[in-house]
């Protein structure tokens, strides 16, 4: 495909540039023909190149029948007589009825003779195109009415602007009812009766070559790639977070157990979490541009929607609570990527449900006092920063002795803190509370899973009608 020279490039976006427009046309042909297909649809695979780039593309297409006996269809957009000439067999449509079908070099001589040759200096397809759009009608009434309004002393003026001046509906009907009888429908029907008459019809494989592990190898591997490639959703936030901890460290370093110590501590733990959560938020675009190249790929059969979610859970930071923390709204993330049909959309709606998981959580109220009602039942057992705070608060506070608010008084016991100033419930240790994040995380997994199976399945069957 002639890709050799941008072999070491970068493809590219909306702020790096990279290869041409028209490369990238060769590029994601030359992606759809790595899988081998038999058959190969493209749609208007010319389009906005300019005329050296689509005679590229073209001749490139040509030489993949000619060579490897693939069967290429093309929906082609005003091709220019260079690419008409490229084409073996045309198939000519005019509102959902076959104006022509045989050879593309014969397509002349059947105009020629329905009455309605090519000039000599006329592009062939600029000539069918002509005889058989409508539109072109509706452009000379136009402009005849123009033309009228302008100068009403003429007069005699045609109300048509066809090569004989006839209507397009007309032109249509000669040519489909010549094309019916004629030896070129004769032979496409003989055709279409001797693949129906075949006994034994090769039927084509629907999945993949490769095996389930080798899936989720290359699929984890390209994640870890991706990741430290995408400036935005790794480097920045990895950014953020030395930020944050050298702030937070210098901030609260050295903190004792004093009484106002309690508050200090449970204000650092929230703060944490808070950023953590809302800084996850920022990797919904990654996952909607990863949806559009899984969309692709799940349409060739190159793997399933399992090995997607479990690729994307094997290539993320690993650091037991925080990480459960962490996965689990990046995982409702990615449903919300899944559901939504673009960015902004999608981070409203993903901005949202934090500050609901939030509102549920120890953050602001203690979970004794929140209305019963919806906010504790049941949105305090289904918000994982609810389940999170209380895992990182028994960890920090169980077994530490703080002093009192008044001095001579007993040392406050730090269970007693968590139950009396915070309504945190000890019925349960920290362990369970990890569980818990465990049981979010898996259950999330599975609701993503779920959507990008069945849910965005809808837009898949969409893309192969296009």
């Amino acid at each position: 495909m002639g890709l050799e020279q941008c072999a070491d490039k970068k493809i590219g976006n909306w702020h790096l540039r990279g290869i041409s427009g028209g490369e990238k046309k060769r590029l994601s042909i030359s992606l759809e023909i790595l899988s081998q297909p038999q058959i190969m649809l493209l749609d208007e695979p010319t389009t906005g190149l300019d005329s050296a780039s689509a005679f590229f593309v073209i001749w490139a297409l040509r030489n993949i029948a000619l060579e490897y006996g693939n069967i290429v269809i093309c929906s082609i957009h005003q091709p220019s007589g260079y690419l008409f000439d490229l084409f073996y067999n045309l198939y000519l449509l005019s509102a959902g009825e076959a104006v022509y079908f045989g050879a593309a070099k014969s397509a002349v001589k059947f105009f020629a003779d329905a009455g309605f040759p090519c000039g000599s200096r006329t592009n062939p397809s600029d000539h069918f195109l002509r005889c058989v759009n409508s539109d072109f009608d509706d452009i000379a009434a136009s402009f005849l009415r123009s033309k009228s309004s302008k100068s009403t002393q003429q007069s005699g003026a045609t109300t048509s602007y066809s090569p004989v001046n006839l209507t397009t509906k007309d032109v249509k009907a000669i040519l489909i009812q010549m094309y019916k009888s004629s030896e070129y429908a004769a032979i496409a029907r003989n055709k279409i009766q001797q693949i129906n008459s075949t006994e034994e019809v090769n039927s084509l494989s629907n999945k993949s070559n490769a095996s389930w592990v080798k899936q989720l190898y290359t699929l984890t591997d390209r994640s870890f790639v991706n990741m430290t490639r995408d400036v935005g959703y790794y480097w920045i936030r990895m950014l953020f977070h030395l930020a944050v901890a050298v702030s937070v460290g210098s901030l609260y370093f050295g903190i004792d157990t004093s009484y106002l110590a309690i508050t200090a501590r449970a204000k650092c733990q929230a703060f944490v979490y808070g950023f953590m959560i809302c800084l996850s938020v920022g990797g919904l675009p990654s996952f909607m541009e990863e949806l559009k190249v899984c969309n692709r790929e799940r349409l060739n059969k190159h793997y399933g929607a399992t090995v997607v979610v479990m690729s994307n859970f094997l290539s993320s930071y690993f650091c037991i609570n925080l990480f459960c923390c962490i996965s689990v709204i990046e995982c409702s993330m990615m449903v919300v990527a899944f559901l939504v049909p673009n960015v902004l959309m999608g981070i409203g709606i993903g901005t949202g449900l934090i500050v609901f998981m939030m509102m549920a959580s120890d953050i602001f109220k203690p979970l004794t006092d929140l209305p019963k009602f919806f906010w504790r039942y049941p949105m305090s057992y289904i918000s994982f920063a609810s389940w999170a705070l209380q895992g990182v608060y028994k960890n920090d506070m169980i077994g530490l002795e703080f002093d009192p608010l008044v001095p001579g008084d007993p040392k406050l016991m730090g269970e007693m803190v968590l139950q009396t100033m915070y309504g945190i419930p000890l019925d349960h240790s920290k362990w369970w509370d990890l569980a818990a994040l465990m049981c979010l995380l898996l259950l999330h997994r599975l609701l993503s899973l779920v959507v990008l199976k069945y849910v965005q399945a809808d837009r898949i069957k969409n893309l192969m009608v296009r």
